[in-house]
């Protein structure tokens, strides 16, 4: 069995490639992905989201404002109502991108810092987003006492001095499709030195779909090809690797 930890179910294509959201996890059942988390990035989003995923009892969800959305409409009283949904398990996906937007990082800052201080208060892990911007989001998540919640790198492609830094945090780093292109040869190195029990896999569908269905719109299905190849860098069974990350979810979302 295995899990995508992140995904963005209402932003697939449900005009041609799905026949809606039951289609999506029918796919991914047949490929053995048996447990999905669908995350928020708007607040205003938050509730077609949940909606869509309502009906299913192996998909759950995450609440928050992710870095490259903190211009839209937010109040934090509406952030804590929806974080302590019954399908959300994790606040976020929040974080710093000072890549694509660093015209906005001072806000990006004060929506970082109110995520991990909800969390904490929660007791709910934190997604995190964090590109260009390493020293950053390190700072903030030790001076707001984010080891308190825990929490997982998702999508990761830093080096293995911030992998450490976060696992000695508590986070888990999550690899994405990204691990499968030709140029990540840094991803494949730190992958190889990241321990089975602190990796977390993941589609970030529609995004980012892995070889070989580069080109296409990812799904969670294709988290399976994630695995494979992490299996092949560390040397490991398939199996091994399904094992652990499902366990490692469980343990990070369901405690």
């Amino acid at each position: 069995m295995f899990v995508d930890s992140h995904c963005h179910l209402d932003k697939l294509d449900y005009n041609d490639l799905h026949n809606g959201v039951a289609d999506v996890i029918e796919k991914a059942a047949q490929a053995k992905v048996t447990e999905l988390l669908s995350i928020g990035v708007t607040l205003d989003a938050f509730p077609n989201m949940i909606e869509m995923i309502a009906p299913f009892d192996n998909v759950h969800a995450s609440c928050g404002v992710h870095p490259l959305d903190v211009e839209s409409e937010f109040a934090l009283d509406v952030l804590q109502k929806y974080a302590t949904h019954s399908k959300v398990v994790a606040i976020g996906e929040t974080g710093l991108d000072y890549h694509y937007q660093p015209e906005t990082a001072d806000l990006q800052k004060l929506r970082f810092e109110q995520h991990v201080k909800l969390a904490v208060e929660l007791n709910k892990p934190l997604i995190i987003h964090t590109r260009n911007a390493r020293e950053d989001t390190l700072r903030i998540l030790r001076e707001n006492h984010a080891e308190k919640c825990g929490g997982v790198i998702h999508c990761f492609t830093e080096d293995l001095e911030f992998a450490e830094a976060a696992m000695e945090l508590g986070f888990y780093i999550s690899i994405s499709g990204i691990v499968t292109f030709r140029q990540a040869t840094e991803l494949k190195e730190v992958v190889k030195q990241v321990p089975l029990e602190r990796l977390l896999i993941e589609t970030d569908s529609p995004y980012l779909a892995p070889v070989p269905h580069r080109g296409k719109q990812n799904q969670p299905a294709y988290v399976v090809e994630v695995a494979a190849y992490i299996a092949q860098l560390k040397g490991v069974a398939l199996s091994e690797v399904a094992k652990k990350t499902t366990e490692n979810y469980r343990k990070l979302f369901f405690r």
